[in-house]
C-alpha cells in the first residue's frame, strides 16, 4: 500500500523554479533516502510533502486521499483545512535543528501534541512517552529542559516526539547536520532501529554510507529534478554522470574534512 505519492510537484519562489515536476512514492514499511547537493530542492520537496509549503503544481496523496490535486491547468488545488488537519496527524517530522519547545520539559515536549492535537488521554500519552524515552535511552531526562541536553539528546527527544503521534510515515530533514560527528552515530543508530521495525520513512541526508545501508530506494536530486533513482547500489555504482560527479566531490570533501580535523 502506498503511504505517500507526489506526482509532478512544481514549486517556485519568485522567479526561481525550485522543483520542476518531481514525482516520488513511498510504500508502507519502505525507507526512501533523498540525496543531492545543497540547493537541489530536497528540503523544499520535504516541506511540500509535509504541508509546510504549498506546491504550485502537481498532486499530493496520503493513503489514497488527495491533500492536493492538479486542476486542468496543472495547478495544485488543496483539500479543506479540516481534511489537511487530519492528514497532518498521520505523519511526523524531524528537523535539522530539533525544534523543541525550549520552555517545556522533555516529557511535556513529547506528550503535548498527542493530548492537544489527537485528544488522547494524558495517562495514555504519559505511558507512551515513558516507553519512547526508554527506547531512546533518555528515561532519566523526562524532567530536563532542552538547554540541559546535548544536541544528540535533543534530536532523540525530537524523534520521540514525532513517534508519539503514532505516525504512518516519518520525515527527516538532514537530522544529523547540526550535530558533531560523534553525536551523529547515535541518531543514525536510532533511525536504523526504526528501519528494522519497518517504520515508513523519507530521509533527506548527506550521510551517503547510511543512505546506502538503511534505504530501500534512493533518489538523487539536482537543480529541482530527479536525476537518478534506484536501489541502494546507486551510491556505490551510479549510472548518471551528474550523480557520479556529486558522489566523487562528496567523497573528496569528506576526505579533506577528516584530514583537517586530524591536524
Amino acid at each position: 500500500m502506498k503511504i505517500l505519492e507526489i506526482n509532478g510537484c512544481s514549486k517556485q519562489f519568485g522567479s526561481m523554479e525550485v522543483l520542476k515536476g518531481v514525482s516520488i512514492s513511498v510504500k508502507a514499511g519502505e525507507v526512501l533516502a533523498i540525496i543531492g547537493p545543497s540547493g537541489s530542492g530536497k528540503s523544499t520537496l520535504l516541506r511540500c510533502a509535509t504541508l509546510l509549503e504549498t506546491m504550485d503544481g502537481g498532486d499530493l496523496v496520503y493513503l489514497g486521499k488527495y491533500a492536493a490535486r492538479a486542476d486542468r491547468d496543472g495547478r495544485s488545488v488543496y483539500a479543506s483545512p479540516a481534511e489537511l488537519r487530519r492528514m497532518r496527524s498521520r505523519f511526523g517530522m524531524v528537523f535539522q535543528n530539533f525544534n523543541l519547545f525550549p520552555h517545556y520539559s522533555v516529557l511535556r515536549n513529547i506528550i503535548d501534541a498527542p493530548v492537544s492535537v489527537q485528544k488522547r488521554s494524558k495517562a495514555e500519552a504519559l505511558e507512551s512517552a515513558g516507553a519512547l524515552l526508554k527506547k531512546m535511552g533518555l528515561e532519566d531526562k523526562a524532567d530536563a529542559y532542552p538547554y540541559q541536553l546535548s544536541g544528540g539528546q535533543q534530536q532523540r527527544v525530537a524523534i520521540a516526539r514525532a513517534l508519539a503521534m503514532k505516525p504512518d510515515i516519518l520525515f527527516f530533514d538532514e537530522p544529523t547536520s547540526a550535530l558533531d560527528p560523534e553525536l551523529t552515530g547515535e541518531i543514525l543508530k536510532v533511525i536504523r532501529q526504526l528501519a528494522e521495525e519497518n517504520m515508513t520513512m523519507v530521509i533527506v541526508t548527506h550521510e551517503m554510507a547510511f543512505a546506502r545501508d538503511v534505504s530501500d530506494h534512493i533518489v538523487f536530486m539536482d537543480d529541482g529534478v530527479i536525476v537518478e533513482e534506484g536501489g541502494p547500489e546507486i551510491v556505490s555504482n551510479p549510472t548518471r554522470e551528474r550523480t557520479k560527479l556529486f558522489l566523487e566531490r562528496f567523497r573528496q570533501d569528506r576526505k579533506s574534512t577528516r584530514l583537517n580535523s586530524s591536524h
